[in-house]
């Protein structure tokens, strides 16, 4: 009997693997939400019987993961990268970075991000979510707070309030941006920075 234990590798069957389950979980559940989506509804939607998705997955909670820990892992390594760069790098050009490649990350993996964004911490593995997000939340306004501190950005707003607009900008491209439409991710990242941080910098001295 399948159960929502650690996953051991399993090989895959003809015309699906665990990558095109997990694709389509993630599809599936941010049309009809995680919590009304059960493994049968999962296999109607992909064409499967019930078994061949738990050939690849122990279960519902393990693909949600999976299609978080995407979401995360990009976002975290790109606060990471950020932080631990050569010292000759200024915080400004750091938190510029980590900007634009959160847009990045968010282009490329924007169904896991969209299903990241709508976590409600409904369950454990949606809780350890959470605490993630929060974490990469207080690294970037530490960034925020570095930039803020060498006179790069204005100090006349709170740097924790500088942090949420800058990610609630990144956050809302999921609304509205398409892989397939007329604008790519470097585009709309450079958009994006270049709005938010010509109306952050300081004023000349």
């Amino acid at each position: 009997m399948p159960t929502e234990s650690t996953p051991t590798p399993r090989r895959g069957r003809p015309g699906h693997d665990q990558e095109s389950v997990v694709r389509g979980a993630i599809d599936v559940f941010n049309r009809r939400g995680y919590d009304g989506t059960s493994m049968e509804d999962l296999a109607k939607e992909l064409g499967v019987t019930k078994s061949a998705i738990y050939h690849h997955v122990p279960g519902k909670s393990h693909l949600l993961e999976t299609a978080l820990n995407e979401a995360l892992d990009g976002l975290t390594n790109v606060i990471d990268e950020a932080r631990s760069a050569d010292s000759s790098v200024s915080a400004y050009e750091r938190l510029r970075t980590a900007v634009t490649q959160s847009i990045e990350v968010l282009a490329a993996h924007l169904p896991a991000v969209t299903l990241l964004l709508r976590v409600r911490g409904n369950s454990e593995v949606e809780l350890e979510a959470l605490r993630r997000r929060r974490d990469i939340d207080a690294a970037l306004a530490s960034l925020v707070q570095d930039a803020v501190d060498e006179g790069a950005l204005r100090a006349d707003i709170d740097p924790d309030l500088i942090s949420r607009l800058l990610f609630g900008t990144v956050n809302s491209l999921v609304e509205w941006y398409r892989p397939d439409g007329t604008q790519d991710a470097k585009a709309v990242a450079n958009a994006v920075v270049m709005l938010a941080f010509d109306g952050l910098a300081a004023p000349p001295q």
